[in-house]
């Protein structure tokens, strides 16, 4: 199990953020592409859950699904995305099952994420907020993490 920490992120993926470029968020944009290459989203908050896994780090192994070139947007570059199982589990709730969402960075044209953020796909879920401390079960052979190293400046 990884710790993590809630977070908020750009709001983006909600529509929260207000950006007339994604009305009703990236997801709601991007829901029909994914559906329409075998990846059906419409169980899940229609908004990502950013959580913190600091100090630690991830590497992706083998995402469950990965998507390439996908023009979701009509003036916005395609992205490559992948996506992975993860369970979410709190002290004071049954676990959930998702998905980690994951545009790849290097076809991502902004809103990155810190390094140590992951960004996740969950059916609504009451009583989360920013700071709220769950726990992730990611399978070991989609995303592999490890303590981050301490920086040693010379």
């Amino acid at each position: 199990m990884i710790p993590a920490t809630i977070v908020q992120g750009h709001r983006v993926a909600s529509g929260l953020n207000g950006n007339p470029r994604f009305p009703g968020g990236t997801l709601r944009m991007q829901l029909p592409f994914f559906h329409d290459l075998g990846l059906n989203l419409s169980r899940y908050h229609l908004g990502t859950l950013n959580v913190s896994i600091a100090p630690r780090s991830y590497r992706v192994v083998q995402p469950k699904w990965t998507f390439q070139n996908v023009k979701w947007h009509p003036a916005e570059p395609a992205e490559d995305f992948s996506f992975f199982d993860v369970v979410m589990h709190r002290d004071d709730a049954a676990p959930a099952s998702g998905l980690i969402y994951f545009p790849h960075p290097e076809t991502k044209p902004e809103h990155f994420q810190n390094p140590d953020v992951l960004e996740l796909l969950m059916p609504w879920t009451e009583g989360l907020g920013y700071g709220t401390d769950i726990r992730l079960d990611v399978p070991a052979d989609q995303m592999a993490f490890t303590p981050t190293q301490p920086r040693v400046d010379a």
